[in-house]
């Protein structure tokens, strides 16, 4: 039950105002980017200043003209503002340029509702809109702001858009009560994926940062990856073999952006969940992009917002095919990896941040060599039903030998239980 707010190849124009000197400026190629990945088709852009948005039309009556003159002249069917708008003000806009007026959470709700591929994304990204769009719903139903009358109509005292409320509240509790089902199966997978102290490491970063590509490169899986903004929104898993560490889970997750809507944060908590319970952050940063600082920033303040920012990172530098660069690893004071420049799409630079994620989990394991007698049968049991034995060898004298790989935290426990 997707709310279709615009479909694609519409004419629309842009608007981007620069609010208290232009101090904080969205990227206006980004904001071009997203309308176009929504299957807008942007027919100009008005662009001004203003030290603060106004009451009833975010723009002065100035620029207000100006737009309306850009909506005749491209003969556009909808005007798109990066920033945004409350519904008094989407209303006031509408009713002025006679076209219809979305804003930049609008905007990327919508992109969200043409990405959702599996059921749980839907209902997060439903959830999402609902929340969005219960807010302005009196732009569609303003005739039938009365109490319902006529034959068949009569005695219930409350108006349609009561009626609509009333029934997206309960549509709403419904798709939450879903999701919480869908939060205790993930919290479930979690505690067996804790039980065995299998590592989790979680692709974050801005949208189109090439997480997806590095997901499929790295464990051969079939990801949907594309050059577009927000080309995935479900999260996905596989297990990979990282030497030194045996099995680790890898988890894509969706991209993030600047201003993302609170309604989408708090509508994908059940995706973002995945990165709160991962052992290390993989933070895929886009090498080419300009304002990569900013970028990296941006993801940092995100990860701050959701109550990651504690987790520890390893920063992976992507895309170096475009800059023929070569893939290397940069150490901090301590020598330990923090920053890997990989290539993706080609796969250079992979080994490398195999080695670095390696060398960031390994202090969690012990490895080592253990000679057991034939009566610790229950201890050689317990490192099997752990997957813990890499290699068994038997000695003369009926003892074995085991190369052991597993956490420290089970092989304390194991040492307690047995008495070693």
């Amino acid at each position: 039950m997707f709310f279709e707010l615009h479909s694609g190849g519409e004419r629309a124009v842009l608007v981007q105002i620069a609010i208290d000197g232009g101090a904080n400026e969205p990227d206006l190629g980004e904001f071009i980017e997203l309308v176009r990945s929504a299957g807008g088709e942007p027919a100009s852009v008005v662009r001004g200043s203003r030290r603060t948005p106004t009451a009833k039309y975010f723009v002065g009556q100035g620029k207000l003209d100006e737009i309306a003159e850009e909506v005749a002249n491209a003969e556009a069917e909808l005007v798109v503002f990066n920033h945004a708008l409350s519904p008094s003000q989407e209303r006031n806009l509408e009713a002025y340029l006679q076209c219809r007026v979305i804003a930049r959470t609008g905007l990327i709700l919508d992109i969200f509702a043409q990405r959702a591929r599996t059921h749980e994304g839907k209902l997060q990204v439903e959830l999402a809109q609902l929340k969005h769009v219960s807010t302005r719903l009196i732009r569609g139903w303003t005739h039938l702001e009365r109490q319902k009358g006529g034959i068949g109509l009569r005695g219930p005292g409350e108006t349609q858009l009561e009626t609509d409320r009333r029934l997206l509240r309960a549509r709403v509790s419904t798709i939450e009560s879903r999701l919480d089902k869908v939060r205790q199966q993930r919290a479930q997978n979690r505690r067996a994926r804790q039980r065995a102290e299998v590592p989790l490491v979680s692709l974050v970063g801005y949208t189109n940062a090439g997480k997806s590509t590095l997901f499929n490169t790295w464990s051969e899986s079939g990801v949907y990856a594309a050059d577009q903004l927000f080309a995935t929104l479900d999260p996905t898993l596989a297990r990979v073999e990282v030497e030194g560490l045996g099995g680790v889970i890898i988890a894509d997750t969706v991209g993030f952006i600047a201003d993302l809507p609170h309604t989408l944060v708090e509508a994908f908590r059940a995706t973002l969940e995945e990165t709160l319970n991962a052992s290390l952050l993989i933070h895929v940063i886009d090498v080419a992009a300009d304002d990569r600082a900013f970028l990296k920033t941006e993801v940092e303040s995100v990860l701050e917002e959701i109550g990651a920012g504690d987790i520890p990172q390893l920063v992976v530098y992507n895309k170096i095919d475009l800059l023929e660069r070569e893939p290397r690893i940069t150490r901090d004071s301590d020598g330990t990896p923090d920053t890997v420049s990989v290539s993706a799409k080609t796969g250079e630079g992979l080994d490398l941040l195999r080695d670095a994620i390696g060398e960031r989990l390994a202090g969690r394991f012990f490895t080592g060599c253990v000679e057991i007698t034939p009566m610790q049968g229950k201890l050689r049991a317990a490192l099997y039903e752990l997957g813990a034995i890499q290699a068994e060898e038997w000695l003369d004298n009926g003892n074995s030998t085991l190369n052991l790989h597993l956490p420290d935290a089970d092989w304390a426990r194991l040492k307690q239980q047995h008495g070693i």
